[in-house]
């Protein structure tokens, strides 16, 4: 067999061409012999004086032979004595071609071969280093192998090159689950933590099934031996096994779809079992709020750091940020060293050893990024109001109340934090990724949650009660019952200072979405009058009319958050329809309004939603205040028009149809269905039908909405019934019993044909087509 792969002479294998012709017939057998099981399956096979004879041929630089030595000093009984300078000389063949994958040439590197890494695979070499790892938990014998610290890290950095250059190699150790599990035990040595945690992460970020938090050895005493800076890398790990496994965006996933998904997934996923265990380990939380609460000068000192910094280039995925944090300590280093004396050599070394205040702030984002993303998982999880009840007592809003002007929202200099190859409004940086962070764990926080008002300080407290009393409308128990040991402290509160920043952010900003969105969730739920005051004194209202009309934004995201914010400011609130009004003075600025909100009814429908709720609520109320302000309020007496409303309704159900829903369109459904409850309140539902009905004949295509629409409900009824579902959510937005909700579908969805709030009355049959089995199309 060494003969045929040798390629011996003879017709054609003479020379160079069979020397190529004998290296591909080694390496085709090997990979042969791994798929099947058969023949050759590693390097160690092959005899040495054949691999000599091709290495040079081949190019494989010594690195099938140095395996093979390292083979034959990793039996059972070594002592391993030999191996780490066998690993030295494969180390650096290995390292460079990573090198070159993770820095500027990345692309370039991806699109080439990697012949060391992937000859040190097809060779054996990534089953034979795990094989060394595993060994000590393999053997039986009392007295275990000892494996030095160095070895370890060896055998870690070159699984991860190796990783990172060769496709597959990844999968293949993440399908060894035994494997993945022994490396969370390598995590307890400070000296391999490094290593450990970043092939741990990559190796997760492709296993196809999550693993089980359960499942690690001594989970709870493993976290508990972690410093904060581990903990803090941990979380990064932790991101992967909490999170759901993302097969798309979540906004793009039909509502069918899921809802079929969660018929076959009965019990809770693997994720939300991951999220319970964590909760379940002693002291994790308060940890958590400690290390996204501290502040940089509170951070461990400079040598572990520095330490940290000579590997950083694996550390998990941040190549870039190292090129950042390295260049600045250069800048700074070099400006040091010129103001000091040439003579002076103590001060040079100070400049070597001393971390840069630049450097220490990159350093303590990158650790708060990962926390605040475990964090927000957590809140709004299965388990969120036991999060919610931890994060409060442990002071994390305060905290991050303290943090905000200094590390959160602070100015920085344009050179110190823009990663090399970016700008400074890039959404890589991770100075951006962090506002973005915080504002999605404060959206989480907020949302329908009455430990919302932890945002205040107690002054802003005190003016929420002072409003409400004013008003004379009894104040929320959720402000009462706030403990004001737990607020926020000094002049202004989380929310205060969002709103400032909020209102000096430039048109083009990507924090602006996320901003209205934090705001927003602030205000949802049952609504609140003292709450819409609160931001409506502070001039939010005409902050968002500028942005939507004056700079007339063109962003859908960013419009969409726009129209839901103003959407819950507005609602029921007599006084902010004043303010509208006052604002949109001229029919120039009206009419700008009115398209923006026509270009996508999905983006501006909730705020449809709240013009048709008020409005309703409105034309009911006696005071003269609300008389005058209907009679002069643009946008009340555009909405008041029933051909108005007719064409929003026509509209909403005509974008939607039961096979495109999501989480972002179904409002639509909800929006046409408030209408419909509106008119059946005023016993107008038969007329809105026969509108509906007049309206399909206008289009010359009869049935085509009122078919659609009755399916749509058909699916209402299916998806907001099921016994999981939560529907205060409708209620509190909306002021309407559920039950109202349930029996107007209903009505409408009766097969009676002599009802006249029934839509199979408002079809003709020859057009009727309401029986198809939405669920299988």
């Amino acid at each position: 067999m060494a003969a045929a792969a040798a390629g011996g002479p003879g017709p054609g294998g003479g020379g160079r061409r069979g020397a190529r012709a004998a290296a591909t017939n080694i390496l085709a057998q090997l990979r042969h012999g791994q798929l099947s099981g058969c023949g050759l399956t590693r390097g160690a096979q092959i005899t040495e004086a054949l691999l000599k004879e091709r290495d040079k041929q081949a190019k494989w630089n010594g690195i099938p032979l140095l395996l093979q030595k390292l083979y034959e000093h990793s039996h059972p009984n070594s002592d391993f004595s030999q191996c780490q300078s066998i690993l030295k000389e494969i180390s650096p063949l290995l390292s460079m071609e990573a090198m070159a994958f993770v820095t500027e040439d990345r692309k370039a590197a991806q699109e080439s071969t990697f012949p060391n890494t992937y000859t040190f695979d097809l060779f054996g070499g990534v089953d034979l280093l795990v094989e060394i790892l595993m060994r000590p938990t393999l053997i039986t014998q009392k007295k275990k192998q000892k494996i030095s610290d160095d070895l370890i890290k060896d055998c870690l950095s070159i699984l991860y090159n190796t990783c990172i250059c060769t496709e597959g190699v990844t999968r293949r150790l993440a399908e060894r689950n035994d494997f993945v599990l022994f490396l969370f035990t390598l995590m307890t040595n400070k000296k391999t933590f490094l290593q450990t945690a970043t092939l741990i992460e990559d190796i997760l970020g492709v296993k196809k099934e999550m693993i089980q938090l359960d499942d690690i050895p001594n989970l709870a005493s493993l976290v508990s031996s972690f410093d904060q800076q581990q903990l803090a890398n941990f979380c990064r790990i932790l991101a992967v096994t909490i999170s759901e496994l993302d097969t798309g965006s979540d906004d793009k996933h039909t509502l069918l779809a899921k809802n079929a998904q969660q018929k076959k997934n009965l019990g809770p996923s693997r994720a939300e079992i991951n999220q319970a265990t964590l909760l379940n380990i002693p002291g994790f939380i308060e940890r958590l709020c400690k290390l996204a609460t501290r502040k940089v000068s509170e951070t461990t000192g400079t040598s572990s750091f520095l330490q940290e910094l000579e590997e950083w280039y694996t550390w998990l995925d941040n190549a870039l940020v190292l090129d950042a944090l390295m260049r600045v300590a250069n800048e700074e280093a070099e400006q040091s060293s010129t103001e000091s004396s040439d003579e002076s050599g103590l001060a040079n070394t100070s400049t070597r050893t001393q971390l840069p205040q630049s450097m220490k702030i990159m350093h303590e984002i990158m650790y708060k990024l990962e926390v605040l993303y475990v964090l927000c998982v957590l809140l709004m999880g299965r388990q969120r109001n036991q999060v919610h009840k931890m994060i409060a007592e442990f002071k994390l809003i305060p905290g991050l109340n303290n943090l905000f002007d200094k590390l959160i929202w602070r100015k920085h200099s344009a050179s110190a934090l823009v990663l090399h190859g970016h700008n400074q409004n890039c959404d890589c940086s991770p100075d951006i990724t962090l506002k973005i962070q915080f504002l999605r764990l404060l959206q989480s926080f907020s949302d329908h949650h009455e430990n919302k008002y932890l945002l205040l300080n107690s002054q802003e407290l005190n003016e929420l009660s002072a409003i409400s009393h004013k008003a004379n409308i009894p104040e929320v128990d959720a402000v009462v019952n706030t403990d004001r040991s737990l607020v926020c402290d000094g002049k202004r509160g989380l929310l205060t200072r969002l709103l400032q920043v909020m209102k000096k952010e430039p048109a083009e900003s990507s924090f602006r979405f996320w901003q209205a969105r934090a705001v927003e969730s602030f205000l949802r739920g049952t609504t609140s009058y003292a709450d819409q005051m609160f931001l409506l004194k502070r001039g939010l209202l005409e902050h968002i009319l500028y942005c939507i009309v004056d700079s007339e934004c063109k962003s859908r995201d960013v419009l969409q958050s726009y129209f839901d914010l103003l959407g819950e400011l507005m609602k029921f609130n007599i006084d902010a329809f004043k303010r509208f009004n006052k604002y949109i003075n001229t029919d120039e600025k009206f009419q700008i309004f009115l398209n923006q909100i026509n270009s996508s009814l999905v983006d501006s429908n909730m705020l449809v939603r709240c013009i048709t709720l008020s409005l309703d609520r409105f034309e009911n109320q006696s005071d003269a205040k609300v008389a005058e302000v209907l009679s002069e309020c643009r946008l009340l007496s555009y909405m008041s028009q029933m051909s108005m409303r007719m064409s929003f309704l026509f509209r909403l159900i005509n974008i939607i149809h039961v096979q495109t829903l999501t989480q972002e369109n179904v409002s639509c459904l909800n929006t046409s269905l408030v209408i419909l409850m509106l008119a059946r309140r005023k016993e107008k539902l038969p007329f809105y039908l026969r509108t509906l009905q007049q309206m399909e004949y206008t289009e010359k295509y009869p049935g085509f909405i009122l078919n659609n629409f009755h399916s749509l409900l058909r699916f209402w009824q299916q998806h907001y019934l099921n016994k999981d579902k939560d529907s205060t959510c409708l209620e509190n937005s909306s002021c309407i019993s559920f039950t109202y909700w349930k029996e107007t579908v209903s009505i409408l969805l009766s097969p009676d044909r002599t009802s006249p709030c029934a839509i199979v009355s408002y079809i003709d049959e020859a057009y009727m087509d309401i029986d198809r089995d939405f669920s299988e199309e």
